[in-house]
């Protein structure tokens, strides 16, 4: 059985009349093909155009996939070539392996987990001043797993692998132009900012925040506290001054960087006046337009006039960042990363988002939430460059960015794309560089995100479902299987996933567990029971008795490995 359009068809979707002529037999000479897939991937790679219609892109998606069997799995819109396959970091993992299929890749690595992160570490260039003697020691249980035993690191230094003169950060201010900061340019700032929290009196082990916009210069202040032994705490810009005191509190932290004022929408917005109001202890203002509180200093007298510093190696299990829950029923969980914790983020963008060296990634963010310093890991021990745009995402401004810096990864909230689909501001622009995009924070739908496709000639969607606690995802997608909109593919690389029902019975829906130990999984809580949060009163299943569960979420799961977001959740949980 096969389906054919009309002249009627195209243009009531907002088609000229002479345009549908011209195209409407070769479409529905594609349309005869019995392969669904096949029917949509000579549309694809030879009618449709970002500047169509998107009605026109949905009637010949919908058109296309007529007679697909749905409850098998969502129509995917990308199908990765041979050509694609060959080039991709899976593939070449599954090579050395001598591993066939994606399914076998997985289960070989949550089946053998220490040789999975054993080889991830060495292939995305984690650097050691000591090398661990193993990998994982469990000999307390896989509710406190040791891991990288006997290692001294910094996960800064892994972060400056490329070649000096590689672009690190590529910027630009709201109606300004492009900048580029090199990988020398940013170890030397950051450098800067280590020694210059020495010379001000910061111990290692001292907690100290960040609450700004994440710039070229927040992101050389997140490494240079790294690098210093100290700790980042993680403060959302947009939080008010009792939420930035709450913060403040928690972790102890003894100094806070910040800015005068926040440029949003052609506004200037207080958040140094929000850092005095908080009580916040010695405060580094850039951009400074208002008087100092007596203590506070500005950025340009607090950065040291050395650019050379030896960055302070520690045990993997040493905090490197406090992050926080959104804290919208109590007080929010204060979360620490160590050393390791950067070691998932990095593997995730190298496997799951295949990100590559000079491959430059956006993803409009902040430090306050884990994905700001996942982009930093996640772009900088790849050897690719952040692209960091200093205007609303909302708006073409942003889109002309992304085309300007030719972006190779975009990163996104759903409901950034909502918004571009009503105001249709991304029409016609050429997002060609685009090889990816990844959707995070916030319950997809099919609609949007055959939209966002649309707009990069069907490029894959890594959707990316995880948390601050996983350092990344446990549900999200690759580059080497098909792509559905608003659809996971897979369970992230070296996690173990189940789902059981309400009496701990395996199932096709209910909540999902996750089953330890993994890299980039939280060990502890600063302000809460980390067994009582995450482990006690989860169900045993014979399958992971002795490795303990942790609960994560609810899940749909279909037949078939491709995974949608369930509709009734806050966040992207899923179906497979």
């Amino acid at each position: 059985m096969t389906k054919q359009l009309s002249l009627e068809q195209i243009v009531a979707c907002g088609v000229e009349e002479k345009t549908a002529t011209a195209m409407l037999p070769q479409l529905n000479q594609w349309l005869l093909s019995p392969s669904a897939a096949n029917r949509w991937q000579q549309i694809v790679q030879n009618l449709l155009k970002n500047d169509y219609p998107f009605a026109l892109h949905e009637l010949l998606y919908k058109t296309a996939f007529f007679d697909w069997d749905a409850s098998q799995s969502p129509p995917p819109a990308w199908f990765p070539s041979n050509e694609q396959l060959g080039t991709t970091n899976l593939v070449a993992l599954m090579d050395e392996l001598n591993i066939s299929s994606y399914q076998d890749l997985h289960a070989w690595s949550v089946e053998n987990r220490a040789e999975f992160w054993d080889i991830t570490i060495q292939r995305v260039g984690i650097r050691f001043r000591q090398k661990y003697r193993q990998i994982v020691d469990l000999s307390q249980g896989v509710e406190s797993p040791q891991w990288l035993v006997d290692a001294r690191l910094n996960i800064a230094e892994s972060c400056f692998n490329a070649p000096e003169d590689s672009p690190a950060i590529i910027f630009q201010p709201e109606g300004g132009s492009l900048s580029v900061m090199s990988y020398g340019e940013l170890n030397a700032l950051s450098n800067r900012v280590a020694n210059g929290l020495v010379e001000a009196g910061f111990e290692v082990g001292d907690a100290i925040a960040i609450a700004m916009p994440m710039t070229a210069e927040s992101v050389a202040i997140y490494l240079g506290i790294v690098k210093a032994g100290c700790a980042v705490v993680s403060i959302a810009d947009s939080f008010a001054a009792s939420e930035i005191a709450t913060r403040l509190r928690i972790s102890n932290a003894k100094g806070i960087f910040t800015q005068d004022t926040i440029l949003r929408a052609g506004k200037q917005l207080p958040l140094y006046a929000k850092i005095v109001e908080a009580d916040a202890p010695r405060a580094i203002v850039l951009s400074l337009n208002s008087p100092l509180r007596q203590g506070d200093c500005s950025w340009e007298d607090f950065l040291s006039t050395r650019d050379r510093f030896d960055a302070v190696a520690a045990s993997p299990s040493t905090y490197t960042n406090i992050l926080f829950s959104s804290g919208t029923t109590g007080e929010p969980k204060a979360i620490p990363w160590t050393h390791v914790t950067p070691i998932k983020c990095a593997v995730d963008g190298y496997l799951h988002h295949d990100i590559h060296p000079g491959h430059i990634i956006a993803w409009p963010t902040n430090l306050g939430w884990m994905m700001g310093p996942w982009l930093i890991y996640a772009s900088l021990i790849n050897r690719g460059a952040i692209a960091l745009y200093y205007g609303t995402p909302t708006e073409r401004g942003f889109g002309e960015f992304i085309r300007d810096a030719r972006v190779n990864v975009l990163g996104l909230v759903p409901s950034l794309v909502s918004a571009w689909k009503t105001s249709d501001c991304m029409k016609g622009l050429d997002w060609s560089a685009i090889k990816a995009f990844s959707s995070t924070g916030e319950c997809s739908n099919p609609q949007d995100m055959l939209f966002l496709m649309s707009l990069a000639q069907y490029q894959p969607i890594i959707e990316y479902c995880g948390g601050t606690e996983i350092g990344g995802a446990y549900m999200t997608g690759t580059v080497v299987q098909p792509c559905a909109p608003a659809t996971f593919s897979t369970p992230a690389l070296g996690l173990e996933v189940v789902i059981l029902d309400d009496n701990g019975n395996s199932a096709d829906k209910g909540e999902v567990f996750i089953i330890p130990p993994s890299i980039g999984l939280s060990n502890e809580l600063l302000n809460k029971d980390h067994h009582q949060v995450y482990f006690a009163d989860t169900p045993s299943i014979e399958k992971a008795e002795g490795r303990g569960q942790r609960a994560e979420g609810n899940i749909l799961i279909s037949p078939t490995p491709l995974v949608s977001p369930s509709p009734r959740l806050p966040v992207p949980p899923t179906t497979p």
